[in-house]
């Protein structure tokens, strides 16, 4: 089932690494170079796709809204915020979307909404995951020796070996991404 996906784009923009010591967070040719990352994950994944970006300081009187690489891309209009246009959009598709962001208002609003919520750092990795034709990830994680599953005393009962329910839930989520 395609999934509704609301990211805030500056906020992925920044988390991607894509930024090099000429190229500015609201440069035009790194905006491009995150729209077309996110067409290619839309081509493999099949998701409706909308990518905020805020237009509040220097942008347009009005709202605008584009269709470009099978992607919906918005700017805010002056005066008002992605994060508000964010809010409003997963107000409207609730349980129905999906977002990604790493801002603390926006996570907390998408979970009141009923909305899956991922964080940019997090999406990077799905985004990017599938691209490498080593079938390797380019983004690896170190192993630090220690178990991720939360200690349990001895009073506790159960597969000490299972995840927390929440914990499960949210892989389940994780890998329809």
């Amino acid at each position: 089932m395609a999934l509704h996906l609301i990211v805030d784009g500056y906020n992925l923009l920044a988390q991607t690494g894509r930024i090099g010591a000429g190229t500015s967070l609201h440069s035009e040719m790194a905006r491009e170079a995150l729209l077309r990352d996110l067409a290619a994950y839309r081509q493999r994944k099949s998701h409706v796709i909308t990518v905020v970006f805020d237009g509040w300081q220097q942008g347009w009187g009005t709202e605008q809204r584009e269709h470009r690489l099978g992607l919906q891309i918005i700017f805010s209009r002056r005066g008002e915020k992605a994060d508000q246009v964010i809010q409003r959009l997963t107000a409207e598709f609730g349980s129905a979307c999906a977002v990604v962001s790493s801002d603390r208002e926006i996570i907390d609003f998408a979970r009141a909404q009923g909305a899956f919520v991922m964080k940019a750092q997090e999406f990077v990795g799905k985004l990017h995951e599938g691209l490498n034709p080593t079938g390797v990830s380019a983004y690896k994680e170190l192993d630090t020796g220690e178990d991720l599953r939360p200690k349990r005393g001895s009073e506790k009962r159960g597969n000490p070996r299972k995840l927390p329910k929440a914990l499960r839930q949210r892989s389940r989520q994780l890998k329809r991404f």
